[in-house]
């Protein structure tokens, strides 16, 4: 009996963790919009600031691999010394960042 209430126990944590990483674009609105914009291009005014990367366009996506993605949302992005993108690494977990690279490859046409 405690076998089957810890395996429960564990199931439920574990699609709770699961269903929270797995909410790509809530992370993404909740996150990245300000700057990339609803739809990853980039247009937004404080995108337009800071040189926000079109995430749109298929040549962009292609000059960085995944492994560059998370750590640039993990560390953040400093371009000539000036921050160009804040770390979300201390607020998202490594499963939180790895469903948010998953879903800026769903945003390239």
């Amino acid at each position: 009996m405690k076998t089957i209430i810890s395996l429960v126990v564990t199931l439920l944590v574990s699609s709770t963790i699961s269903g929270r990483a797995a909410d790509a674009k809530a992370l993404w609105t909740a996150n990245c919009t300000p700057c990339h914009g609803a739809t990853g291009n980039g247009d937004t005014k404080m995108g337009k600031t800071l040189g926000a990367m079109d995430l749109t366009d298929a040549k962009k996506q292609a000059s960085f691999t995944d492994a560059q993605a998370t750590t640039a949302i993990k560390d953040g992005v400093k371009q000539n010394g000036k921050l160009a993108m804040k770390a979300f690494g201390g607020k998202l977990s490594d499963d939180d960042i790895k469903a948010l690279v998953a879903y800026v490859r769903t945003l390239k046409k």
